[in-house]
């Protein structure tokens, strides 16, 4: 596709082939990319998460790409449908966005590119994102958690490396809570955003839009200070 400057985007499905399963993925980088985030969803969700993608959507428009990709097989989302298995098993949720992150890197490699890295987590997701940040801090340039559970990243919050802005809806008082605490532990560049009168879904008025408006900010921010990739997307 092109953009509204003529120039060209790369957008596609594609297979995370890894040594315990095959994820599905889109993969979306506009011309001019000035970085990459991969989303983590939250519990029950998957890379079609209609919030995750208006967000990712906001992040294109600012020349920011994404990968939504599902943590879990479609044998792995029945059943954690079923018993809730994996939705709070937050290391086995980090290997695989650790994972996926290795593949996306040889991508980028394979094709001699490189651009800044960063995490969008939902819910459980934003703990698999700290815990993976933590795990590559030569990798993750910053995060961003939506409406998400820090706090079962435990131990793992003093090790983040990277920037961490924590968005909660401003009626979500038990999950309020949580992020502060978990806010307090992180030993970087760190900022909770809260979003007035908003539940945890984000589903008011204009509420969504203020996620995407303080993620894009916080993304174009911390990426810049990582400005030394090339700026167009090839095969």
């Amino acid at each position: 596709m092109k953009t509204a400057s003529g120039q060209e985007a790369r957008e596609e499905t594609v297979v995370i082939a890894l040594k315990d399963a095959r994820l599905r993925g889109d993969l979306r980088v506009p011309a001019g990319a000035s970085g990459l985030v991969i989303f983590a969803h939250g519990s029950g969700s998957s890379r079609l998460s209609p919030r995750n993608r208006f967000v990712a959507e906001c992040l294109f428009k600012k020349k920011i790409g994404s990968l939504l990709f599902d943590l879990l097989t479609e044998e792995e989302e029945a059943r954690d449908a079923l018993t809730g298995a994996f939705r709070f098993n937050i290391p086995f949720l980090t290997r695989r966005l650790t994972a996926a992150t290795d593949w996306l890197t040889a991508r980028l490699q394979a094709q001699k590119r490189e651009l800044p890295l960063g995490y969008f987590g939902a819910s459980t997701g934003a703990a698999a994102a700290l815990m993976a940040a933590a795990a590559k801090p030569e990798l993750i340039r910053a995060v961003v958690s939506r409406g998400g559970r820090p706090d079962l990243a435990a131990a793992a919050l003093a090790k983040v490396r990277a920037p961490t802005l924590l968005i909660v809806g401003g009626n979500d008082t038990v999950v309020i809570k949580l992020n502060q605490d978990a806010c307090r532990e992180l030993r970087v560049e760190k900022d909770i955003h809260i979003v007035p009168h908003a539940t945890h879904l984000f589903e008011e008025p204009g509420a969504l839009e203020e996620v995407a408006a303080a993620a894009s900010r916080w993304f174009e921010r911390h990426f810049a200070k990582d400005d030394n990739g090339t700026r167009e997307f090839r095969k």
